[in-house]
């Protein structure tokens, strides 16, 4: 497979908000929209998305893993966003529809339909700074990828930053792009300078999030892992991963962790670190580096509980283990 997120099906759904109304959903070109250079997100970021998958099971049919929450949290970030609102049901047809169209084109296990429902303002009004867009657009992409893991399974390093946040508190919650572009500069220094993958934030010492993934930490049985709140995305794979943990008998710490803890644990022989997401569901963290030290997590191998608690999320999606909690969707 190509890189992932760089191969796209050749339509997609797409919807537009204008005079207080939505359109009906079309299925259009993929290639390209229609957008005024004045328009508002253009120039003040009025854009949110999501990301989930599609997975084919053995016997042929398309599952939706976790639908709601995404469509819920895309709801979220709109409101935050001050963009146009929509019904669940509104952008759920909207995703059914486009997977359902290219219900050939899902990959088999280990792969997967990427789908990125993405939402913009479009009004052409660049005097409205402190002013929401009365116009948008909704669209819904699909992306065919492979297996995340395919050459095999490579422990993170992690640069730990006390400094700087990855976006401002009160939009952590948000899944806009403007998040991930202040986050840019920081991992870019990270791998020049300390040969990095990703930059952990932990503003005055407390233990965050990636520029890309929620951070978790398994010490033994214990998974722990910063409590919700407003400074950081609410991961839809956080929360599974989390709910299979505890299904598992795990103790599962949603608290305040600080770099302090974090070193110290991490220090233990049999202590894991990982980060979760949509694209790489669980990927093993092997070092953190904190103020010029290389510090390994555990061996600095794959831990075998990250792996246990992938499989059996992986198993759920790819229909090979029982969906107690109803994640999927069959379409």
């Amino acid at each position: 497979m190509a890189a992932f997120g760089t191969v796209f099906m050749p339509q997609m759904t797409l919807a537009t908000f204008e005079n207080s109304n939505w359109s009906s959903p079309e299925l259009v070109s993929s290639d390209s929209i229609q957008l005024h250079p004045g328009a508002h997100v253009l120039h003040y970021a009025s854009t949110c998305f999501e990301g989930l998958k599609a997975f084919r099971h053995e016997n042929g049919s398309i599952n939706l893993f976790r639908m709601d929450r995404n469509i819920e949290r895309m709801q979220q970030s709109s409101q935050l966003l001050s963009l146009p609102a929509f019904d669940a049901s509104f952008l759920q047809k909207m995703i059914t529809d486009v997977v359902k169209h290219f219900h050939n084109d899902v990959p088999k296990p280990p792969g997967s339909m990427y789908i990125r429902p993405t939402h913009i303002g479009t009004e052409s009004a660049i005097g409205k700074a402190a002013s929401p867009t009365s116009s948008s657009m909704l669209y819904v992409l699909l992306s065919p990828v492979g297996d995340y893991f395919a050459s095999g399974d490579q422990t993170l390093r992690l640069l730990l930053e006390e400094d700087g946040s990855r976006c401002a508190a009160h939009m952590g919650m948000v899944k806009s792009g403007g998040n991930y572009a202040s986050a840019l500069q920081p991992i870019l220094q990270a791998r020049a300078s300390v040969n990095a993958d990703q930059v952990l934030f932990c503003p005055n010492g407390d233990v965050q999030e990636t520029g890309a993934a929620n951070f978790l930490l398994i010490d033994g049985n214990e998974i722990i892992t910063k409590a919700l709140d407003s400074s950081f995305l609410h991961g839809v794979t956080r929360d599974s991963i989390l709910t299979i943990a505890r299904d598992m008998g795990m103790t599962v710490s949603e608290r305040e962790l600080s770099v302090d803890e974090l070193l110290e644990r991490a220090a233990k022989p049999e202590s894991e670190a990982a980060l979760s997401g949509t694209a790489a569901v669980l990927a093993p963290v092997g070092t953190l580096i904190h103020k010029g030290k290389e510090i390994p997590v555990g061996d600095a191998s794959p831990g075998k509980t990250t792996l246990k608690l992938r499989k059996a999320l992986n198993d759920i999606q790819w229909g090979k283990a029982e969906d107690k909690h109803g994640w999927l969707t069959q379409i």
